[in-house]
This record gives structure tokens, C-alpha cells and sequence, in this order.
């Protein structure tokens, strides 16, 4: 089996194999194995789907068991048990211990779809049309979400002019600025030109942005600023949610507490399409099917879900991902850093970690020397000059050591150290 079918009749749009042009044949745990028998660890984990790895024995058996008893597969916003049984268990288990009072929308099973929800939604509630987002910031392709995106290969591809937003540096895209004045000047000088917006939506950690991780006074200088002028705060959780940070939602090492929350990936618990827009209570203003899709409904992602939420809890996983989060960040500090040329540096949280080389050139060459070696591995950033380090947060320790030595090796191999 080789890749010509692919190359024959796929779409010339196909990207991640591009870097890693093997025919994969299965997975398990935080390893792939292709069709020729080789082995590599994986350090994408689905861009984020996969927190608990591949094919994890516990959510697989209630989707299976699921599916022997002929559960109910699709049904749109119907009543059904599956549903029941995860909206009781996420309330129960997980918003109501943690203080939060969210109504739970069942979007179209993508991320982009639970932004599209929640800005459509803002715009309703407040009757304002601008949203302000951050510079960097990746938020989805469809056309709401990618107004707020700031890449710019990515929003050429739109075709048409992408308005009512604007964007705001963030705290370190000049040295020294403060995003939190800046944003209370615009909103309080009657000479800005800029308009209030409706919500201001943001991500804790912005990954595809280049593992910029905000601080807590900065969240909560954002927390703040949306009460003093009536502007709805949504934190989109598609990526770094579901104890990607070390805690279940992002925002959590903040103590704030967003209008909004947009969740995916990592949501649907086994890798299947699923995606919620969170919303407090006061601003669930849509009427019957004003927002819908076809796929809200997909029971079997909803099972595996519930399941996802369950295994987190039985492994302990932010505990886990504190724990290696240690690990990681010591092991960059300690055997990489001294790798780095002036500029070059490495930031994360949790168990999401960048590395920052000087160009895309030399990131991309570390890429493929890590998957010459075996292990999966994306960019990020401006110019994908960053090395992305986003492995499953149930990842064994050792394979997790091994994978940073790979990416050790590949630097002292591709800077001839």
C-alpha cells in the first residue's frame, strides 16, 4: 500500500501528510504503527483530540457497548438517554463542584461551529456586532471564526473581506505593552474610531499562535475589564481545554469565570467529532433552532464523551499532567536550552510546549529529522517556527522521555552540534 491513491484523487488541500508521508495503520496509546510495521510516538495527538491517547481500552468498550445494543446514532436535538446520561454527569461531576453555572449547547461537532455559536449568540444578547480578539489567535476556518484568526495564509484562503472584528496585540507582541490599557483606552476615548464589541474572546493558551501562555493577572485584567463595560468574555477551550493546562478548563488557574466557553477535540473523549458552546444561564437567548446542524445529535460521540469525562476522573489526569509538566519543563531547561542560539527559546504549560527557533526553515528541518527518527511532531507560530510539543496527557513517562530525547537528538543532528 503506498500513497499514490492520495496523491491521485485527494484534494491538493491535505496538509499533515505533507509531513509525515507514511500510510498509518493503527494506533494505540500515544504510539502510531504504519503499514510497513514501523512505530512512532506521537507528539500531535489529533491537534489536541486525543488528550487520552489512542483508542483507550475504557471509552472504546462503552462505545462498543453502545453500539451491540443498538443505541440510538443520530439524533438531532431529540430527547435521548445517551445525552441524559452526559449532561447529568458533566453538571454533576464537573461545572456544579467547580462553581459554574453553565447551560450546555450541542453545536455542530467542530470547534469552529461552538465559536460560530458563541459569536453568533454575543452579537443577539448584546445587539453589538464587533468582537475583539488577540493577534496570533487561532479560532477556526469557517468564515466567523476565521475574522477572528490572525494567520494570514489562512485567511487568504477566505475569499472575501473578513470584518466586525478587531485585533489586539497581546502582552508580549511589543516589549513591555499592556493589552489591558490599551483595550481601556479604546473602549473610554470618544476619539478611538473603535467601536464596543459585543464580546472579547481569547484563548488561555493560544496553540496554534505559538504556545503563548497568558498570565493570570492578564486573564483576569481581561475578567474585569468585560464587567466594567458590559462586554461578554468567551474563552475558546477547543484546544487547551479538558486538563490540557493541568486543570479541566483552562481558565481554572485564573479563578475567572467566562460568559462563554467553547469546548471540542478533546471533549469527544476518543477522537470522534464532537463540540459544546457553554453559556451562562442569563444569556441563553437563542429561540428554537436558531442555531442547529444535522450532527449535534451524534449519540455515539456523546457515549464516548461521558466516557472521556469518567476515564479523567479514574486516572486522576491534572494530576498527572502536573506532574509531568515537571518533568517536561525540566527536561527543556536542562537538555535543550543549552541547544538554543540567542533568540531561540522554549514556553509552555501543562502539556502543551513550544520550542522557538530563529525560522521555519530550521523548525521544519527538526521536524523531519524527528520523524525520520520516529516521532510525530507539529509547528506552530509565525513562520511555523516553533516546535509544538503536544502529547496525550496519559502518555507513560518513559515514552514521554524518549520523544524529548528524539527532539534533543534531531536539534544536535540538524545544528551539527
Amino acid at each position: 500500500m503506498g500513497k499514490e491513491v492520495f496523491e491521485k484523487y485527494e484534494s491538493n488541500v491535505r496538509s499533515y501528510c505533507r509531513k509525515w508521508p507514511v500510510v498509518m495503520k493503527s494506533a494505540k496509546g500515544s504510539y502510531y504503527t504504519d503499514v510497513d510495521g514501523n512505530r512512532y510516538i506521537d507528539f500531535f495527538d489529533g491537534a489536541g483530540a486525543l488528550n487520552y491517547g489512542h483508542n483507550p481500552d475504557y471509552i472504546k468498550e462503552r462505545i462498543l457497548e453502545y453500539i451491540s445494543n443498538d443505541g440510538i446514532t443520530h439524533s438531532l436535538d431529540m430527547f435521548a438517554i445517551a445525552k441524559e446520561e452526559f449532561i447529568k454527569y458533566f453538571e454533576e461531576e464537573y461545572l456544579i463542584p467547580k462553581g459554574l453555572d453553565y447551560r450546555i449547547m450541542f453545536t455542530g461537532p467542530t470547534g469552529t461551529n461552538a465559536v460560530e455559536a458563541a459569536l453568533k449568540l454575543a452579537r443577539k444578547v448584546t445587539g453589538r456586532s464587533e468582537i475583539w480578539a488577540l493577534m496570533g489567535a487561532f479560532h477556526g476556518m469557517t468564515l466567523g471564526t476565521l475574522a477572528l484568526t490572525t494567520e494570514s495564509y489562512a485567511r487568504g484562503g477566505a475569499g472575501v473581506s473578513l470584518n466586525n472584528v478587531t485585533h489586539i496585540p497581546t502582552p508580549d507582541y511589543i516589549p513591555g505593552f499592556d493589552t489591558i490599557k490599551y483595550m481601556r483606552t479604546l473602549l473610554e476615548d470618544d476619539h478611538s474610531g473603535v467601536e464596543k464589541p459585543a464580546a472579547i474572546i481569547v484563548e488561555t493558551v493560544q496553540a496554534e499562535g505559538g504556545i503563548n501562555v497568558f498570565s493570570v493577572e492578564f486573564l483576569q485584567g481581561l475578567r474585569k475589564l468585560c464587567d466594567d463595560f458590559g462586554i461578554l468574555l468567551i474563552v475558546d477551550d477547543v484546544q487547551v481545554g479538558c486538563s490540557r493546562t493541568g486543570t479541566f478548563f483552562s481558565f481554572e488557574r485564573a479563578n475567572i469565570v467566562p460568559d462563554m466557553v467553547c469546548m471540542s477535540k478533546s471533549i469527544g473523549g476518543y477522537g470522534l467529532p464532537f463540540a459544546l458552546t457553554l453559556i451562562k444561564p442569563e444569556y441563553d437567548k437563542f429561540g428554537p433552532g436558531e442555531h442547529n446542524g444535522t450532527f449535534r445529535g451524534s449519540q455515539v460521540s456523546i457515549v464516548a464523551a461521558k466516557a472521556g469525562l469518567e476515564l479523567n476522573k479514574m486516572q486522576n489526569v491534572d494530576g498527572q499532567v502536573k506532574e509531568k509538566e515537571g518533568l517536561v519543563k525540566e527536561y527543556l531547561e536542562r537538555e535543550i536550552k543549552p541547544l538554543l542560539d540567542e533568540g531561540e527559546t522554549y514556553r509552555g504549560i501543562g502539556l502543551i510546549w513550544g520550542i522557538e527557533f530563529k525560522d521555519g526553515k530550521l523548525s521544519r528541518a527538526v521536524l523531519d529529522k524527528c520523524f525520520e527518527k520516529g516521532l510525530v511532531i507539529e509547528l506552530a507560530g509565525r513562520g511555523d517556527s516553533v516546535l509544538k510539543i503536544l502529547p496525550a496527557l496519559t502518555i507513560d513517562k518513559e515514552t514521554l522521555v524518549k520523544g524529548l530525547n528524539i527532539i534533543k537528538e534531531s536539534i544536535i543532528e540538524v545544528k551539527n552540534l
